[in-house]
């Protein structure tokens, strides 16, 4: 019996098909299909099964894509992104807060200007959908026309996309900076016009507590009470230098993480950057109110600010996804991302498995991001954002896909010497919205 589908996908799957608790969990809940079929209603994932039996299940008049030799994952979930620095990704030479006055302000400056946040917004989304990321959390600028022209460049490719403006009143430059009454106004008309709005959501994006005063916070969480299904998106702990300007700043409060809790600003779907100098009571924090962490390891590296801890995220059952972190980050490749990580395991004597690699870029990112019902892996009724993954795309990938000896160890291989090269296809909403050259073959 046929079932009610628009197309369907054949070529070899995976997918981490539940939350988990815990890394030893994850192999069981893992799906791997050799020769599968996805088929696809509009932008809504039907079903995922292999090819002998959904065959059975199509009308004559379905079209069937054949990728067949390529490997299609969830798109890439990537928890922690800033737009506006895109172009000034590898400035050379400082930690995190000269790095900020030095090269971040100036190039953020820019995008008061429609044109220019426009122009660079429609690039900042070519670079994520070619490096199959499908779903972002992003930060703009302070002005609301970065806003305004990210979410109009989103909304035209169906992008399931979460997003805000920099909310800041001190310790920047004048020309970045605003009163809380006008980050308020401008951010509350930015919510009502943007949140919910197809596929897009809004982040009220205070930058870190270093530039924001209370009467700021105040604002921010003003606003988290007016709209309670808006995200919060921040960070935190990221250097030590910073963490002893907020004690500073902040004498009353008992840690960095107290600040932005003692304003209602942790939750289920506030998002941290970074935490990689946390006390025990902030990671206490963290699980007791449900809030989430971007691990971005090539920024941390890049920054030389420190190296997450996997293990005691997982220990202290922390919600957790990926963020590449442009322009601190140095690239827009989850693939490569998560090959960082790695290595900041290894530092650790922590052994980040492939598969547990690839549950934070999809469903593990999803769920930090309350998204996890939506997007994530090809349960039935999710929306059909997806990459499709050539992993030989080099002599040295092909000889090393071929003596892979499973599904784990040719993972491993393409996080540790993939790269955009390896994107053959980025679809979303059930929509190929990127792919390379090569012609898609009709199964």
């Amino acid at each position: 019996m046929s079932v009610t589908c628009t197309q369907a996908i054949r070529g070899s799957f995976f997918d981490i098909t539940a939350v988990v608790d815990m890394p030893t969990q994850l192999p069981e809940q893992a799906r791997y299909i050799e020769d599968g079929l996805l088929l696809l209603n509009g932008g809504e994932i039907v079903s995922l099964q292999p090819w002998e039996e959904g065959r059975l299940q199509l009308a004559d008049d379905v079209p069937v894509l054949d990728y067949r030799g390529k490997l299609i994952v969830p798109g890439f979930v990537d928890t922690h992104i800033h737009y506006p620095q895109t172009e000034m990704i590898g400035a050379y030479g400082e930690q995190l807060l000269e790095w900020l006055q030095q090269y971040t302000f100036p190039v953020e400056s820019q995008y008061h200007c429609p044109q220019h946040a426009a122009k660079m917004s429609a690039f900042f989304l070519h670079q994520l959908l070619s490096n199959g990321t499908t779903t972002a959390l992003v930060f703009g600028t302070v002005h609301p026309e970065s806003v305004d022209a990210l979410f109009t460049a989103a909304d035209g490719l169906g992008m399931r996309l979460i997003a805000g403006k920099v909310m800041m009143d001190r310790n920047a430059p004048d020309y970045l900076t605003e009163t809380p009454e006008q980050s308020y106004q401008q951010t509350r008309a930015l919510i009502e016009r943007w949140h919910n709005k197809g596929r897009l959501s809004y982040a009220l994006t205070p930058r870190f507590a270093p530039t924001s005063s209370p009467e700021l916070l105040s604002k921010v969480s003003q606003l988290k009470a007016e709209f309670p299904d808006t995200w919060m998106h921040t960070h935190l702990s990221e250097n030590p230098q910073e963490i002893e300007w907020v004690k500073s700043l902040f004498p009353a409060h008992k840690n960095y993480l107290d600040v932005y809790d003692a304003y209602q600003l942790t939750g289920r779907r506030s998002v941290f950057a970074h935490c990689l100098h946390l006390e025990e009571e902030e990671w206490d924090c963290l699980h007791k109110t449900d809030s989430a962490v971007a691990f971005c390891p090539t920024s941390n590296l890049f920054l030389g600010s420190g190296l997450f801890d996997l293990n005691t995220c997982w220990q202290k059952g922390v919600k957790m996804g990926m963020g590449t972190d442009v322009g601190a980050g140095t690239t827009f490749s989850m693939l490569q991302t998560l090959g960082e990580a790695y290595k900041v395991g290894q530092l650790q004597r922590y052994k980040l498995a492939a598969c547990e690699a690839f549950y934070h870029a999809t469903l593990g990112g999803a769920h930090a991001l309350d998204l996890d019902s939506r997007i994530g892996n090809f349960s039935p009724g999710k929306e059909a954002d997806f990459v499709v993954l050539d992993p030989a795309v080099s002599a040295l990938q092909q000889m090393r896909h071929a003596n892979s000896k499973d599904i784990w160890e040719k993972l491993f291989v393409l996080m540790t010497l993939g790269d955009d090269r390896n994107i053959a296809a980025t679809w979303v909403n059930g929509q190929c919205v990127w792919q390379t050259h090569s012609e898609v073959k009709a199964a």
